[in-house]
């Protein structure tokens, strides 16, 4: 869904609360993709007689893959809510977030708001 779409239903104090936990879970998965790759590593270095060593390779590659898109997506999603979040501050009264959307820019690249506190106006780039 579109952010500014969001934000406009929820409230931006939400959207960033759940921009971070989205970006946390990403980082849960990141340290449970670690794991999976230590697994595997163990598991190659003991060779039993029913492993295959194709498969453990398969499963620490596995990890590997959805670790660094795992890290990808944290890294992303935790840069973009703060980028957001430093641009939420009126600059005339120092609101956070105390704001209402009054246009949504050319293909939700941007948005106007307007201070609730104080009616400062500016732009909040996405």
């Amino acid at each position: 869904m579109n952010a500014v779409k969001t934000i406009r239903r929820i409230g931006f104090r939400k959207w960033y609360e759940r921009e971070l936990l989205q970006s946390h879970m990403h980082l849960v998965l990141l340290l449970l993709s670690s794991l999976g790759m230590m697994g595997a590593a163990e598991a190659f270095s003991q060779r039993t007689p029913d492993s295959s060593p194709l498969t453990m390779l398969a499963c620490a590659i596995v990890s590997v893959v959805i670790g660094l898109w795992a890290l990808r997506r944290y890294l992303f999603l935790l840069s973009h809510a703060e980028y957001m979040a430093e641009q939420a501050v009126c600059r005339q009264c120092t609101a956070y977030a105390k704001w209402d959307i009054t246009e949504e820019g050319p293909e939700g690249a941007s948005m106007r708001v307007c201070c609730r506190k104080c009616g400062h106006r500016w732009n909040i780039t996405l």
